[in-house]
């Protein structure tokens, strides 16, 4: 406790109720460096093959629309071809122009990753940022079926 000597009482000592925080200061400034230099070595830049996915399926609209990337990357919107070039005319036709409607992205199972965000980039450029991706349901602990099987 701090006292402070207060000359009007003569010998009487008088506590000070004022905090210091100084220290407090000090020590909030040196973990905010610490943080600040152990935050980028918190990323993780490691090349994995990325498992199935187990979760719960999420809720289906009662008219999902599906969008598919065949294995000849032609794309299907529900069971209809549709050609690149006319693609956001097509999507628009069929969504009424929502752009907030779900696109339910389905793809071959042989289908480039780079191909895949093409068609993603195809969306977005449509206007359509709401995908859902769709995979098989595993249950877990157990692996997709293999191709063929």
């Amino acid at each position: 406790m701090a006292a402070r000597l207060n000359e009007r009482f003569g010998d009487e000592l008088e506590e000070a109720h004022e905090i210091n925080v100084t220290p407090f200061i000090d020590v909030m400034l040196v973990l905010l460096i610490i943080f600040m230099v152990a935050a980028p070595l918190a990323t993780v830049d490691v090349n994995v093959d990325l498992p199935g996915s187990t979760a719960a399926a999420a809720p289906r609209p009662e008219t999902p629309l599906f969008l598919t990337l065949k294995q000849d990357l032609s794309l299907a919107l529900g069971n209809e071809s549709v050609p690149r070039e006319t693609f956001g005319t097509v999507l628009d036709a069929r969504t009424d122009g929502d752009k907030e409607t779900r696109i339910f992205l389905r793809a071959d199972k042989s289908v480039d990753y780079g191909d895949l965000m093409e068609v993603m980039n195809l969306l977005s450029a449509s206007g359509y940022l709401k995908v859902a991706l769709v995979g098989l349901e595993t249950a877990p602990g157990t692996a997709p079926p293999a191709a063929g099987q």
